[in-house]
């Protein structure tokens, strides 16, 4: 069974030299419109910014100045959310699949069909920091922070210091706000996207590389057909009310780059907080060194005026329940603890490295009493309950790298940290995909550094568990997979391993030191829900076929009929490139030209007759040019395979560097 499903990928495994990234930020604000009449009916409704994740940044940070909703049917923008001032940061690196909410905005009573984001644009409002074990070939070193005059920010206007850009989004259906219809509003940075951040190195004598930062296609909306499954990110606030049954805070965000020690820009967003009032909230304090389960914060007005990390999750009519606070005096010790991707296991030494967002790897001890938890908001005791503790957990790989973590420090002001509890908010395999049979398949993952790599064999979620939606809101059970690529179609149900099998089989052949390249994808796991008996364990949730990286290469045999060959560095044989020019599945395509130090990015329609002129002048002889695509099994006459592509840029100007 099949659906039509907007493409997307849990890490930007696209350009390497073309490398996405992004990140966004928020404060306080109400709903405000230009009639100066006052609207029938408000309410209040989540939101939240989420994005994908790219192993080649550690942080990506932009300013999102204000959050607009278009009326349907026209009229003016109704203003829903605007930053603190000054505005800070949010690093979306840290948001892989979660939510960091925004608030519970006032939002009149309508039909939306699209939104409004003004983003800054003056030099310094995007920040770019490389990770601290960047892919094969990425042009800067770990760690580096890209100077803000090597980063070009595409369709910026205003004048100098209050520059901005202006980012429309069309709602793929209607946002509707009405007492009854319990609206919530996910907008998400897609780090997946090809041209969000496109790097333009030149050969040495040419100048520095050059940073373009495009807002146009990979900000969307996400739908959230249910509130409860939305993972967040941890917030953090400082406390201005204490009750029985719930906490206030101002929503902080963290200054960023770092500053030491840490500190926290307020806005005017408030929050409420529920406890948990089943199964209890878990209250950290920093400064004491206790814990305590509560199911109600009444006696705890000690709490009041101290700084706040929270995890919490949604119920179904949004409000927010509290599953794990730490708390102290001082926001650094709430910060203090590393929150990012985990770069490195190692079992024999019990120590893991999470990547923090000055890409520095933040080396962790695990010991016996260390806590793992896996974020599952949908199940309020699966959420509260610890799924491993100890020093085994890394000894049977169920934790590797990739993982987005949270890391709570026995004492987060001690060198080396202990562990106390790891928050897995989100766990993702991924890598070169072999063995593919009816009950799992393998996972080799492809990292620079050895040690950091596996080779897993993972069983798919049960058919009978649920698993998501569709575009449709139609809910999803059992394994799911799809093409990042195209065909851009949702696989699900009694035949979609069937047809994972056969798509997984194929694979080019450039020859020389490249060899082959066999299917590549990403997929998310779940903890437990593979069989009926309740067996623990990771089983994977879906699966996505990311285009296949290929190093940057020259064009062979100029295109014609929908092809072209192309030969690549360390290969010894061209392979053949098909191109899609089919409405709704064609090839993304881009001309990406530098001029005088300026880097233009040029988005090609080749369903028209002048974007089909362009690519096939452009994709002439001898042309340098990216692919990335879907290898294919040999058919003769091609016994070196064939590549779909998805995505291909072609350079003019300046050439990158070979």
């Amino acid at each position: 069974m099949q659906r039509i499903m907007l493409r997307r990928a849990l890490y930007s495994a696209l350009f390497a030299g073309l490398t996405a990234g992004l990140t966004a930020c928020g404060g306080g604000g109400g709903a405000s419109g230009s009639s100066g009449s006052a609207p029938l009916s408000t309410q209040r409704m989540p939101l939240v910014l989420s994005d994908a994740s790219s192993d080649d940044w550690a942080c990506v940070g932009v300013k999102v100045l204000s959050i607009a909703l278009v009326p349907q049917g026209g009229g003016t923008a109704v203003t829903v959310w605007s930053a603190p001032s000054p505005a800070p940061y949010v690093n979306l690196e840290q948001l892989d699949q979660l939510g960091e909410i925004l608030g519970n905005v006032t939002v009149p009573d309508g039909t939306y069909s699209g939104a409004v984001l003004t983003i800054g644009a003056n030099p310094g409002d995007v920040l770019l920091t490389v990770a601290a074990n960047p892919s094969s070939g990425f042009p800067l070193a770990a760690g580096t922070q890209v100077p803000a005059d090597q980063i070009q920010i595409q369709g910026a206007s205003g004048a100098s210091g209050d520059m901005s850009v202006p980012v429309a989004i069309n709602f793929s259906e209607p946002l509707v706000v009405s007492g009854s219809s319990n609206a919530a509003l996910d907008i998400e940075f897609d780090l997946g996207h090809p041209a969000f951040i496109v790097g333009q190195t030149p050969p040495a004598a040419a100048g520095a590389t050059v940073w373009a930062v495009d807002f146009t296609g990979p900000v969307r909306r996400l739908g959230v057909h249910d509130l409860t499954r939305l993972v967040l990110r941890h917030t953090y606030g400082r406390v201005t009310a204490v009750g029985a049954s719930s906490l206030t805070i101002l929503k902080e965000f963290p200054v960023l780059p770092a500053s030491n020690p840490e500190t926290g820009v307020q806005s005017t967003q408030s929050l409420t907080i529920l406890a948990d009032g089943v199964n209890g909230t878990i209250v950290y304090d920093l400064d004491a060194g206790s814990r305590s389960v509560l199911k109600s914060f009444s006696g705890e007005s000690s709490l009041n005026g101290k700084y706040v990390r929270i995890a919490a999750r949604y119920q179904a009519d949004g409000t927010l329940v509290a599953v794990r606070v730490w708390a102290s005096s001082e926001f650094a010790k709430v910060w203090l603890s590393p929150e990012g991707h985990v770069l490195n296991v190692n079992a024999a030494t019990d120590v893991i490295a999470v990547t923090n967002e000055d890409g520095v790897a933040v080396p962790v001890s695990v010991n016996a009493a260390t806590q793992f938890f896996f974020r599952t908001p949908q199940d309020a005791q699966a959420d509260a309950t610890p799924i491993g503790t100890g020093t085994g957990f890394l000894a049977s790989q169920q934790l590797v790298r990739g993982f987005k973590v949270h890391v709570s420090a026995v004492d987060p002001l001690a060198a080396p940290l202990i562990a106390q509890s790891i928050d897995i908010e989100t766990a993702a395999f991924g890598g070169h995909i072999s063995n593919a049979t009816g009950t799992g398949f393998t996972y080799t993952s492809d990292y620079v550094a050895p040690n950091d790599n596996y080779t897993l064999t993972l069983d798919y979620l049960a058919a009978s568990a649920a698993n998501g939606y569709d575009d449709s809101g139609s809910a999803i059970q059992g394994f799911k997979w799809w093409d990042f690529t195209y065909p851009t179609q949702l696989n699900f149900g009694s035949d979609a391993i069937a047809q994972f099998m056969s798509t997984t089989d194929g694979a080019v052949d450039f020859g020389g030191t490249l060899g082959t390249l066999n299917a590549f994808g990403v997929s998310r796991a779940i903890w437990g829900d593979g069989t009926s008996d309740g067996s623990s364990g990771w089983f994977l949730r879906d699966a996505v076929l990311v285009p296949t990286p290929v190093p940057l290469g020259t064009v062979a045999q100029a295109y014609a009929d929908n092809a072209f060959t192309m030969n690549v560095v360390g290969g010894s044989q061209p392979v053949t490139v098909e191109v899609s020019t089919t409405p709704g599945s064609a090839t993304l395509v881009y001309q990406i030209a530098r001029n005088n130090g300026i880097v233009t990015i040029t988005a090609l329609d080749i369903t028209s007759a002048n974007g089909l002129s362009a690519m096939t002048a452009g994709l002439s002889a001898g042309a340098i040019v990216k692919v990335y695509g879907v290898p294919s099994a040999p058919v003769p006459p091609v016994p070196s395979g064939t590549l779909q592509a998805y995505v291909l840029a072609f350079y003019s100007g300046t050439m990158p560097s070979m």
